[in-house]
């Protein structure tokens, strides 16, 4: 019994991993929403399962918004021109009110000047104050109009960038709107994937999460460098005794979706 207890005890031991089977997937993907509502003028279905560079593959109606955003610039530099010729007009009022109360604190002061002259000069004091105030409350007033239509611009370069879905190096899985579609805020446009990277997700048990990071990832019964990138720590809601957790690699060359043989050990 000892000899046969020492031979057990010298017989290497093997480690066994679970095998897994897992997906190639995209590295991300992303479910387009609108966030306007506008009639659907055209779709791209060309594009539709191809990798998208730099090309719009959804538009939407944004007519009226481009007609309003020129005139609405147009307004703006009109705004702009009063404002200039307004501020060169409060700078010569500003200095006609400040010879006018020099001449009418001059003469406020002299004894020799009868009470007509006295009430001459402050009443063309006080209109020369009254023209200034005026131009300084219109600038003001052209300011506030300025900055709104600003504003308003903004909002309407937003709008139209909204009403273009242009995908630039970008996947695009699946068109969910057609030509004269009506979207409103929150409607599907588009699924779009990043497919410049891959994932595979795994399903792993609590013993598998151990010491990851020293463990070795074997693809197809081939050895790689890859590691655990992410790692849930609650528990799958339909695995229930499982993680989820996620291998990142490189996008293959030719389809995604295929089956890869995985072994942690």
């Amino acid at each position: 019994m000892k000899v046969k207890f020492l031979l057990l005890s010298l017989m290497p031991i093997f480690v066994f991993a679970k095998v897994h089977y897992a997906k190639v997937e995209p590295y991300e993907t992303i479910v387009v929403k609108s966030s306007v509502s506008a009639l659907v003028l055209d779709v791209n279905l060309e594009a539709e399962g191809s990798m998208v560079e730099d090309k719009k593959v959804v538009n939407l109606d944004d007519r009226l918004d481009k007609l309003n955003l020129e005139a609405s610039k147009k307004n703006k530099l009109l705004l702009d021109e009063m404002f200039k010729i307004n501020k060169d007009i409060a700078e010569g009022l500003k200095s006609t009110l400040e010879r006018q109360e020099g001449y009418y604190k001059r003469i406020n002061k002299l004894s020799t000047a009868s009470k007509t002259q006295k009430d001459n000069a402050y009443s063309v004091y006080i209109s020369a104050k009254t023209q200034y105030l005026n131009t300084k409350e219109k600038i003001a007033n052209l300011e506030k109009q300025i900055n709104d239509i600003a504003y308003k611009i903004a909002q309407l370069k937003d709008s139209i960038e909204k009403k273009s879905l242009i995908l630039k190096h970008q996947y695009l899985y699946k068109l969910m709107v057609r030509k004269g579609d009506h979207v409103v805020p929150g409607s599907t446009l588009a699924e779009v994937m990043d497919a410049d990277r891959a994932k595979l997700v795994l399903f792993l048990d609590a013993d598998e999460i151990k010491e990851l990071k020293e463990k070795i990832i074997y693809l197809d019964d081939k050895k790689t460098e890859y590691k655990v990138n992410k790692v849930w720590r609650v528990a799958d809601k339909k695995f229930i005794s499982s993680y989820r957790a996620e291998i990142y690699i490189p996008a293959p060359k030719d389809f995604f979706s295929k089956l890869v043989k995985v072994e942690i050990k």
